[in-house]
Order: C-alpha cells, then structure tokens, then sequence
C-alpha cells in the first residue's frame, strides 16, 4: 500500500506520494499485483487549481486509478452530468462528483460483492472558484460503503496530512500507532481508558511539521523528505526502496494552478533513455 502526504500552507497545497500500488483480480477478492511505479496524484482540470491523489488498491477491475481519474477529467470538462461551472465550482462539488463516478457508477457495478477489506482513498485538494484559501476533501471506499467526502482541515487550518501505509508517519509525527490501541484492548484496558491514553499520547508527543507561516517550497521540501523516509522504512525489510523513481509531488497555488514538481516517467530511466535516443 501506498503513502501519500499533503501538506497545507496559505500559499497553497503539496501533493506527495510513492508508486507503491496493490492490484486486485477481477473479482476484487485477490492481490495479483504489487506495482511500485503507479501514478497516484492526478491533474484534474487543466490549467485549474485543483488536483487529487489516491491510495490504497491501485484500482478498479483491470482499470488503474490513473485510467479511471483520465475517464473523470474528460467528465468534469465535457459530461452534461459532471462538467463544473470554471466561475462557482467548489473543491467539495468535485469530490462528490468523483464520488459518484468511481464509487457508483464505477466500483459497485464492478464488484457486486465486494471483499470487506478492500481500502481505496482519494484526495481532492486545491481550490474553490471563489476561495483564497485551499481545500482537501476526501472520499474512502471500505467494502461495501463509501464514506465521505469530507474536509481533511478546516479551511483556516495549516499543516500536514498522510494516509496509506501510515505506521511509519504515525510514529513519527503522532508518538503512536493504532496498535498501541490494540496492545491495551489485549491487555484488559476498558474502552474509555484505552482512548483517553492514545490521545492523550498523542497530544503530547505529536510534533508540529507544517506551520502557518510556511512557504510552498519548505511545504514541497517536507513532504518529499516524509514521503521518501516512510518508504525507506518500510521496505527495509522487503529489499531496498526505488526512492527516486517512485515519488511523485506536485503543488497547488491560486495563481498557478495545478504544477508537477517531481513526476514519474512512464517507463524505466534505461527504456527512457532508450526512446529518447532514437528519437
């Protein structure tokens, strides 16, 4: 399972993610797959200030969450149904737009009987039409349900946000994982005690990695490092971590719109270098 990172500073939002990616067979019940160079953050209109990431099952049927977002860009732009008004669209409406395309119209007639733990997320971050300040909003798809979308921060809130294979994260910007919550269950601890002692541990080992007065460039500078260090972690054990072929960041301005910052190549450095030379 993938990580990805957003990050909110009042000059705009930071996309990141690695290109880790599980895939699943027809039916949605087994893992075929393990990619580490999907594409997990998307351009949604052109030119707009809006984008979203995704992570979780890298996608839907034989479809990747790359294809299905391509099938939602041409939507938003040209779908009766979908198209957003470039003067009164909010980034909420364009979530619950790619709710209902890739939960409703998409997954639920793909897998009738979804498998209970299947776990896909999808981001939307950016800005409403007339907002000048930016937005995330987001979707989770659990077996049978949908939940969201819903705002990740208040619109005045700045600071950090991961998701995914967030263990590694969990630790070290929170000072605990949910397993601690798990340990105590194991060990008699009721219900209430359990939850107050997690936050409560929470609250005070957390650390503060995004303040308000930070720029979009120390935004892009952390959410590169907390990207790669997790995937470094994570894979220590599993043989070692394509760092910098499988990290893909982009940033989200006002003035600028959507902007890619580090993007995958659509095929590996060799076969790149290849093309490029017999072009």
């Amino acid at each position: 399972m993938t990580i990805v990172v957003s990050a909110k500073v009042p000059e705009g939002v930071v996309l990141a993610a690695d290109g880790a990616a599980t895939f699943l067979d027809d039916s949605g019940h087994t893992p075929v797959k393990l990619h580490n160079r999907a594409h997990r953050i998307f351009d949604l209109v052109k030119v707009w200030p809006i984008g979203a990431m995704a992570y979780g099952v890298g996608g839907i049927g034989s479809a990747t969450v790359k294809a299905l977002t391509n099938d939602l860009q041409r939507k938003l732009t040209s779908d009766p149904d979908y198209a957003l008004d470039s003067g009164g669209y909010t980034v909420e409406e364009v979530a619950s737009k790619a709710r209902e395309f890739i939960f409703d119209d998409l997954y639920l007639k793909t897998y009738p009987s979804p498998m209970p733990s299947f776990l896909m997320g999808y981001r939307v971050c950016g800005y409403s039409a007339n907002s000048s300040l930016p937005e995330i909003w987001e979707f989770t798809i659990h077996g049978d349900s949908c939940i969201g979308p819903y705002e990740i921060q208040s619109p005045a809130e700045m600071g950090v946000r991961w998701a995914g294979e967030n263990k590694v994260l969990d630790r070290l910007l929170l000072g605990a994982t949910g397993g601690v919550k798990e340990m105590m269950v194991a060990r008699g601890f009721s219900e209430r005690q359990v939850e107050d002692t997690y936050l409560g541990m929470i609250d005070h080992f957390r650390g503060a990695c995004a303040l308000p007065a930070m720029s979009i460039n120390d935004a892009i500078g952390i959410s590169k490092s907390l990207v790669e260090f997790s995937t470094r972690v994570a894979n220590s054990n599993g043989g070692p971590a394509a760092i910098k072929e499988s990290t893909e960041i982009a940033a989200i301005t006002k003035d600028r719109g959507f902007q890619w910052i580090v993007r995958e190549h659509y095929y590996v450095d060799d076969l790149d270098g290849e093309i490029a030379s017999s072009a």
